[in-house]
């Protein structure tokens, strides 16, 4: 099931922009255009949101009201303000609102998607204990186990190896896991990059990592983890 995303935006070459970007990662996406019904829609099933994407400047309403509100109807879902605004006092008060994250406009794209999924992930905290095939993961303490012996694995390593383990049975793009990555590394990851450290995972992870079975590639589309 897609996890869903409210849009809160009155420009509608951003909300056509947004929901394209939102949807070629999977997610679902709905659209409202200012405070009222952004308000109205979270009272009446705020619960199916993942996550709200926030325009501070709206044509009806306040966006910083608007979050506000949202807060109190649903102090647990995340929200991230969109602005035209980089001005440090816009930042410090939509954070004083409840904001998770701010993210100033024109937004990277690559950026949006790895902020979005990182604030989901912060929001909705994994299990303490993940079994993945032989593996046996402890995110508490970032401790990894195949069959009794611990593997010691890089800082990106863990984190890729976490993004397969919690999305098990599902197709997860290259993209997907670019986001991911950058959110540890700081830095974009390049395509030759990448590949690169999907093998090192598979060669400490995999009884042959020449014919993989818990990271099974999708010719042209991504990966597939084990279930």
């Amino acid at each position: 099931m897609s996890l869903k995303i409210l849009v809160v935006e009155d420009d509608p070459f951003i909300v056509t922009s947004l929901t394209e970007l939102l949807a070629s990662e999977g997610y679902a996406v709905d659209h409202v255009a200012g405070q009222t019904d952004a308000i109205a829609r979270i009272e009446r099933n705020g619960g199916a949101y993942a996550l709200v994407l926030l325009d501070v400047t709206l044509a009806q309403g306040n966006g910083f009201a608007t979050c506000s509100a949202i807060k109190q109807l649903a102090p647990e879902l995340p929200v991230i303000f969109l602005t035209a605004s980089d001005d440090e006092f816009d930042t410090v008060t939509g954070l004083t609102m409840g904001a998770d994250d701010y993210v100033a406009k024109p937004f990277r794209p690559r950026e949006l998607l790895a902020r979005i999924a990182a604030t989901i992930r912060r929001s909705h905290p994994a299990k303490r204990i993940i079994t993945f095939g032989p593996l046996t993961i402890d995110t508490e303490r970032a401790h990894v186990e195949r069959t009794g012996v611990e593997l010691v694995l890089s800082a990106l390593e863990y984190r890729l190896l976490l993004l397969f383990a919690t999305n098990q049975g599902k197709l997860i793009t290259r993209e997907q896991i670019r986001c991911a990555l950058w959110d540890d590394a700081g830095t974009y990851i390049e395509e030759n990059t990448l590949s690169v450290y999907i093998k090192r995972l598979r060669d400490k992870i995999e009884d042959d990592p020449a014919h993989p079975e818990l990271i099974q590639t999708v010719r042209g589309l991504g990966y597939k983890a084990h279930e």
